[in-house]
């Protein structure tokens, strides 16, 4: 399908605008379209980095969960309540924002603390091993979350980009060239028309 032309005035002062706003959108595709290519390779590096983190993370949370059900049969609910109360989390996590290539998202840092000490009354053994890969499966999942969030987010961002790109290159530019040649057309038409009028002139005075 043609594009259309643009509902302007066809005049010298209208073309010399045309051409430098057309000049002016080749350069912002060209641009959007290096953007394009460096969201493309911040993707794979974030679907790669995303698909280890979760592969790791389906191991870590196995463990954990192991550990805790071990522990929860030999202390039973109450005793593993009440040696959890008051304890300060093993792990810190802060949440920062974070840009690239114009896409915001939290960066999170997340790093695992010394285990508070308990009393060895009512506790097993393995109470604090669990404590130990509950804290790593928390910080694994913090980011994890990071990752999930940058790769969704960036990938909106490169559907954005190419829309973007797509109608520059196949709508709004072709109108501006259409345009332009019909301008160009016209004001060729005229000088015709007014060099003929002037040969007939000459000739009517002659």
């Amino acid at each position: 399908m043609t594009a259309k032309r643009l509902k302007i005035p066809p005049t010298k002062s209208t073309l010399l605008t045309l051409k430098r706003k057309v000049t002016f959108l080749e350069l912002g595709v060209s641009l959007l379209e290096r953007k394009k290519e460096l969201l493309t390779r911040l993707v794979y590096e974030r679907l790669k980095q995303y698909r280890e983190l979760r592969n790791e993370a389906k191991t870590v949370l196995e463990t954990a969960y192991h550990w805790l059900g071990i522990t929860h049969t030999r202390m039973g609910d109450r005793s593993l309540q009440q040696a959890a109360l008051g304890l300060n989390p093993p792990f810190e996590i802060k949440i920062l924002p974070h840009s690239s290539i114009g896409v915001q998202y939290p960066a999170v840092a997340a790093k695992l603390l010394d285990l508070q000490p308990v009393g060895l009354m009512g506790t097993d053994t393995s109470f604090d091993e669990t404590r130990h890969h509950l804290a790593d499966m928390v910080v694994l999942l913090a980011k994890l979350g990071e990752a999930e969030t940058a790769l969704w987010r960036l990938l909106e961002e490169q559907r954005k980009t190419q829309k973007r790109v797509n109608a520059l290159k196949y709508n709004v530019i072709p109108k501006y060239h259409n345009t332009i040649h019909f301008i160009k057309s016209t004001l060729e038409e005229e000088d015709r028309n007014t060099l003929f009028q002037i040969k007939i002139l000459r000739e009517n005075l002659n």
